[in-house]
């Protein structure tokens, strides 16, 4: 049944961050309707974000099919949309509209840039929004441009988690007496807000503009490292005690280059004689020797690496029902959610289980 069950949906389909939140809401237990165009996608994917939803196929430009989302969203407790500022009020379908068919209505809008602003109109991706956040700054070393994970950080980590608390808070507050409202989550937002403990250590001077020279970035014992294979492996041993452990099993603990773990100054040096270690055993001889202690260490796994490891495969992270995916996530523990990833529907496959309720 899941966390979220008894909870209604809908979204209006969408690229990217939009359908994640769906999935993740879905993924709790929220009964998730997609809205969503007839015939094949226009990206086409595996449909991993469309998973334990309903889909409902209709072109939004057809007579009737306005008045069909808005009998659907007079008794839904949220909805979802990514389009640009102003294309859902000219379809019909804008907040004032939606909230006045439903005034406990959580009427959630995920975008780049928000929905005011002098960028507000402007295309842009992940990339431009964390960029543009400050968030992008500190994905390196300084010896080259900054490089984050596709997606992960503006879509997904500023973006749909941002939107799928929003929704859940709006819904609490409409249920406990309040009224629906408008959730305007925008990724430059959301990733200017996952800024914040950086900010916290950079007020403590504990982090730099600079990249490259801060605790988080710079040291030797907090870095990634390329093996004798080919492959990579990272360390983060921040707190003394598991620095100390890291040059014990390193075999360094008497060795006076690394006596200093704050020396700002000897990092780059530090850096280069890790480099030079770690370049002369394999990912996997490093991994027999530091995984598992309390030295801070994890290899860098690819996905379907990532889904074969032993902790892993333990925590049934990952599922390959016809395609890889991670399973839901969080966990709880009286209303758990499906051990296995739901169904991935075909588009249209719910209309005439989802229109007989309205006739």
């Amino acid at each position: 049944m899941g966390v979220l069950s008894g909870v209604r949906i809908i979204e209006i389909a969408g690229i990217g961050p939009g359908p994640f939140c769906g999935m993740l809401l879905a993924d709790l237990g929220a009964d998730v309707i997609v809205v969503e165009r007839p015939g094949p996608a226009e990206i086409p994917t595996a449909g991993i974000l469309r998973r334990g939803k309903r889909s409902l196929a209709l072109d939004l430009k057809e007579p009737g099919a306005i008045d069909t989302v808005l009998q659907l969203i007079e008794d839904a407790d949220g909805l979802i949309e990514g389009m640009r500022p102003g294309a859902m009020e000219r379809l019909g379908l804008g907040p004032e509209v939606c909230l006045a068919r439903n005034p406990r209505l959580a009427y959630g809008r995920m975008t780049g840039w928000g929905q005011d602003g002098p960028l507000s109109q402007s295309a842009g991706h992940d990339n431009n929004y964390i960029a543009l956040s400050g968030a992008l700054h500190y994905a390196g070393s300084g010896e080259a441009p900054p490089v984050a994970p596709p997606t992960l950080v503006g879509d997904l980590g500023g973006g749909a988690l941002y939107l799928a608390l929003g929704i859940v808070s709006a819904i609490l507050h409409a249920r406990g007496g309040g009224k629906g409202q408008v959730i305007d989550a925008a990724i430059v937002d959301g990733s200017a807000h996952l800024m914040n403990l950086l900010l916290d250590l950079s007020g403590a001077g504990l982090m730099r503009e600079q990249r490259g020279t801060s605790v988080l970035d710079g040291p030797h014992w907090f870095n990634t490292y390329r093996c004798k294979d080919g492959r990579d492996i990272t360390v983060g041993a921040l707190e003394a005690k598991f620095y100390r452990l890291l040059l014990e099993r390193l075999g360094l603990a008497g060795d006076r280059r690394f006596a200093s773990q704050h020396a700002a100054g000897q990092w780059p040096l530090q850096r280069a004689a890790f480099a030079e270690l770690f370049a002369m055993r394999t990912r996997d001889e490093w991994c027999a020797l530091l995984e598992g202690s309390d030295a801070c260490f994890a290899p860098v796994l690819a996905p379907s690496e990532a889904a074969q490891h032993p902790h892993m495969q333990a925590r049934g992270v990952y599922s390959s029902e016809g395609v890889l995916q991670a399973n839901a996530a969080p966990r709880f523990s009286a209303t758990p959610a499906p051990a296995a990833p739901n169904a991935i529907p075909a588009i249209g496959q719910h209309n005439e289980e989802i229109l007989s309720r309205l006739r």
